[in-house]
Order: structure tokens, then C-alpha cells, then sequence
């Protein structure tokens, strides 16, 4: 729908970042943006093709002699200045989160959180890039390693976390030496170009960091550039793995994050009273929108009824609302409405093929918000392994629960999934722990805590079909992706070439 000066805010036209410059693309297609609250037409974002990424690239490859040359203690100031940018403007950001996506405030308040720590992460890579040394390697031979930035980088990013994502990606590539171009989710770009203007504020030079928007020529552009050294990517699995086989074919290096189906081990003895709560902001935060939610529930034995319905009476507490007007809900819309109604879809799958919808979300009503792409917390409960929800990423409000009788029957289920990212279990057993800790087959495994992702000092390990790639996003893995290792052997001889003589003390 169109949006009147008089009425709304007027429409915001997205702009790409070439060279140091704000530019619309020569491309004549575009994309809209969405308040997913009331389902109003928010910003108009004009696709880059393959003449305007080349544009950018040709722009960042021309900038990183001088980035790459630039001492790695005022790449750090940059990071630093940036960091306070960050913090003074936190909650504007936040807000322009809450509207273009629909995650409550404080969810984007923590999403700003968590990539500021990676903008701090990157404050100190002076002390990550440094080489080694080990003198007498063999007689009179000495050795060193130093870590040199790649080139030109490029980062394709999600919907569900506009400015989280990016952040992950572009201040630790720009901290090793590298320049960056950046294509955001063409669903939620203005938190992404927000971010990025405030590197430019804290002195960022011309064409270190570009941002191109678009779809799927832009993204390979990207990946078929010759002047493209490397290409980190989140996103869903097909895509995942389409950006991999492309970018590796091309000689990339490609750190590719795709989709999961996250497990949630329930025993007989776990805390519920914390547990609960756990897997509902599991589940249910940020309307369900994460790689890394809470999506399959496995109660073991008799944990299952009680868990049920407690879970049941807690989720009937939560409050689905608008988030664009800072209101304090529990729980906001989904993205767009095709995707509201795809999600809807597969509770009307799990029903027909046997599931028990202990609540079902799509009863829900926003009495202030009719146009809004609202859908509510959902339970499906005796879902069977094989069952349509018990397979697939739904990626939205939806908690399929399968029950078991033992824990290596809820481990055997990880071992069928395609997907690995992570998983959690609750208990007070430290046995049962170890067990599940050492067997389950995912990258990233909690104990006792709602959403096993790390902080930004370490690696977002995603394992099967959940990450193609080497070397993982964030963290220490992440320096050694956006950097190659040089090594040197030094042997001098007593006399110089110009035939003067060295005086060598022996004692």
C-alpha cells in the first residue's frame, strides 16, 4: 500500500554505498520494506545488478591497499570510536529494529547488545593478528609467521537479525585489514545502512565498507568477482549450500551458515521452574525468527505431561502485540505476511498428520493492529518422528514436541536430523549431562540454558547442514578466516654481500 506524508512517515528510498558515496543503482527493479505491525509499506529498497556490485567492489578493491597498510592499533581506534557510536545510539537503533522487522524492543535492544560485543571483539584484534617467531628453527635459521587481510570481502545477510548479523561479520574482516561489501536482507535494510553510516561517523575511510542491496544477482555477482576473496553468509540451507558450491567454484573462501532444527531435551529430572521459562524464550523469542531457537522439544519418560502443561499455561501468558510503538509484549509479528502464512501452513500439516495442537497461534487477534502479520505461540504435541514439523525448519512460533521414553532415543533423533546447530537439556544429572554433551550430533550444546549460542569471544559452531564451510563465523575462527598466514625463514651469513665482515663473539 502506499504511505501519505499526512498520515505516516513518508516512504524511505535505500540507497547503496559505493565508494564512500550514497547512490541509487542503475537497476530499474526494487523490493518493498514492511512494518510488519501494520503491515504498511515503510521503504522502497532499489536492487543492485551486477554493473552496480562490480561498482562497489572495483570501489573497496581500489581502497584496501591503504586499509591493508593502515597499523592495526588505528584500525582499532576506528573500532573503538565506533563501539561509542554504537552505545549512545542503541535505542534508536533498537527502535528502527522493532519497526522494519517486529521483534519486541527488548529483543532489539539485546540484538544491539550482542553485536556490539563483536564491534569490542574487534577492538582488540592488534593482539589476535600478530604472528610467531621461533628463533634457531635449525642452525642459524630463524623462522616468522604474520598474518595478512585477504582483499576485498563480502557478507550476504538474513532478515531476522538486521543489524546483529552484519556486525558479526564486517567489523572483525575491516579489523584483520580487510575491506567489505555488505548485502543486507532487502526485508530489513534500514537497520543495516543505520549501522553502517555510524562506522562512516567514527572515520571509516572512502570504500572500505560498501553496501549493495538486492537478490539473488547481486548475491552472485558477489560470488563470481574475480577481486571477491571471501564471502561469509546466514541464511537458510538451500541457499546456504548454493552460496558454497558457487563461491568455492570461483576460488572463495566461504564461511556459509545455513538453517536448523534445534533439539530440547526435557528429563524427568530437570528444574521446571526454570526450564519453562527457558524453552518458551526458546521457542517463541523473536517470534521463532532464529537460527538458533528452540524448535523440537523432546520430554523423556514422565517429564512429558507435567512439562506440557506447564509450558501450555505459561505460553497462554504471553502478550502478542505491536512493537513499533514501544508497547512491552512478549511476543511481535512474523516478517511478512507470505511468511506468516507459510508458518501457519505447517500447523494445519502438523494437525492433519496426527499432531495435538495444545495451542494453536493462529487464533490470534490484534484487535489494534488487523493488517499486521500476526501469529501466536504454538504447541504441537505427539508429533511423531517422521512427521512433516518433526523434519523441516518451520522458523516461526511453533514448538513441535515428540515424547520418548529414554535419552539415547532423544540423542537417536539428533543422529536421523539433517541439521546440527544446537541443542539443549535440561536435568540436574551431571551424567545425563556428559552423555548428551559428548553424543549429540550439533555444534553448539546447552545445559540448563534457553539459546546455546556464544558470545563473541568464541565461534558459532554449526555442524551438518547447519554450516558449509571451514572456518566458522565469530570469534577466533573467524580472524583466521578473514586473514592468511605468511611464513619466513631468515638465514644471514656472518659476511655481508657488500663484503664487510661481521665480528661474532663466541663465549
Amino acid at each position: 500500500m502506499t504511505q501519505t506524508a499526512t498520515q505516516n512517515p513518508p516512504v524511505t528510498i535505500c540507497r547503496s554505498l559505493i565508494g564512500g558515496r550514497w547512490c541509487e543503482p542503475r537497476s530499474a527493479s526494487e523490493s518493498l520494506v514492511y512494518n510488519p505491525s501494520t503491515g504498511e509499506v515503510i521503504a522502497r529498497v532499489p536492487f543492485c545488478g551486477a554493473e552496480d556490485v562490480d561498482r562497489a567492489v572495483q570501489a573497496a578493491h581500489a581502497a584496501f591497499p591503504a586499509w591493508r597498510d593502515t597499523p592495526a592499533v588505528e584500525r582499532a581506534r576506528v573500532m573503538f570510536r565506533y563501539r561509542d557510536l554504537l552505545e549512545v545510539n542503541l535505542e534508536s537503533v533498537a527502535r528502527l529494529i522493532s519497526r522494519e522487522h517486529g521483534k519486541t524492543l527488548e529483543e532489539s535492544r539485546a540484538e544491539m547488545r550482542r553485536g556490539i560485543e563483536v564491534v569490542e571483539f574487534a577492538c582488540g584484534l592488534p593482539n589476535m593478528v600478530q604472528g610467531r617467531t621461533l628463533q634457531n628453527i635449525a642452525q642459524d635459521v630463524d623462522c616468522e609467521t604474520y598474518l595478512h587481510p585477504l582483499g576485498v570481502c563480502a557478507g550476504v545477510t538474513p532478515f531476522n537479525f538486521p543489524a546483529m548479523v552484519p556486525m558479526w561479520m564486517f567489523p572483525i574482516a575491516i579489523g584483520c585489514g580487510n575491506t567489505f561489501v555488505l548485502k543486507p536482507s532487502e526485508r530489513v535494510p534500514l537497520s543495516a545502512v543505520r549501522v553502517v553510516e555510524l562506522l562512516l561517523e567514527a572515520g571509516l575511510p572512502p570504500g572500505v565498507i560498501s553496501v549493495v542491496h538486492g537478490a539473488r544477482e547481486a548475491v552472485d555477482a558477489l560470488l563470481t568477482h574475480p577481486h571477491v576473496r571471501a564471502v561469509s553468509f546466514v541464511g537458510s540451507t538451500p541457499v546456504a549450500r548454493h552460496v558454497y558450491t558457487t563461491g568455492t567454484a570461483h576460488g572463495k573462501r566461504v564461511q556459509a551458515n545455513g538453517g536448523a532444527k534445534n533439539h530440547l531435551i526435557i528429563m524427568p529430572d530437570a528444574d521446571l521452574e526454570k526450564t519453562v521459562p527457558a524453552v518458551q524464550s526458546s521457542a517463541f523469542g523473536c517470534a521463532g525468527e532464529r537460527c538458533m531457537a528452540g524448535s523440537l522439544a523432546i520430554p523423556v519418560g514422565r517429564a512429558a505431561d507435567a512439562f506440557i502443561d506447564r509450558l501450555a499455561a505459561s505460553t497462554d501468558r504471553m502478550k502478542v502485540g505491536r512493537t513499533d510503538t514501544g508497547a512491552a509484549v512478549d511476543m511481535g509479528p512474523l516478517i511478512t505476511r507470505e511468511h506468516r502464512d507459510r508458518v501457519a501452513s505447517y500447523i494445519e500439516v502438523g494437525v492433519r498428520e496426527g499432531a495435538t495442537a495444545v495451542r494453536d497461534g493462529r487464533k490470534v487477534r490484534i484487535d489494534d493492529a488487523p493488517d499486521g502479520f500476526f501469529l501466536g505461540p504454538t504447541i504441537l504435541d505427539r508429533v511423531r518422528p517422521g512427521q512433516t514439523v518433526a523434519k523441516e525448519e518451520i522458523f516461526g512460533p511453533v514448538l513441535t514436541v515428540v515424547r520418548v521414553k529414554e535419552l539415547d532415543e532423544a540423542i537417536d533423533l539428533a543422529d536421523a536430523c539433517p541439521f546440527g546447530n544446537g541443542a539443549v537439556i535440561y536435568t540436574r544429572s551431571g551424567a545425563a549431562a556428559r552423555h548428551f554433551k559428548h553424543r549429540f550430533n550439533a555444534g553448539m550444546i546447552g545445559i540448563n540454558v534457553g539459546v546455546p549460542a556464544p558470545m563473541a569471544l568464541f565461534s558459532f559452531t554449526g555442524w551438518n547442514a547447519s554450516f558449509f564451510g571451514d572456518l566458522h563465523i565469530q570469534g577466533p575462527e573467524a580472524v583466521r578466516f578473514y586473514t592468511q598466514e605468511k611464513m619466513i625463514l631468515v638465514r644471514w651469513p656472518e659476511t655481508a654481500a657488500g663484503g664487510a665482515e661481521f665480528i661474532v663473539t663466541r663465549g
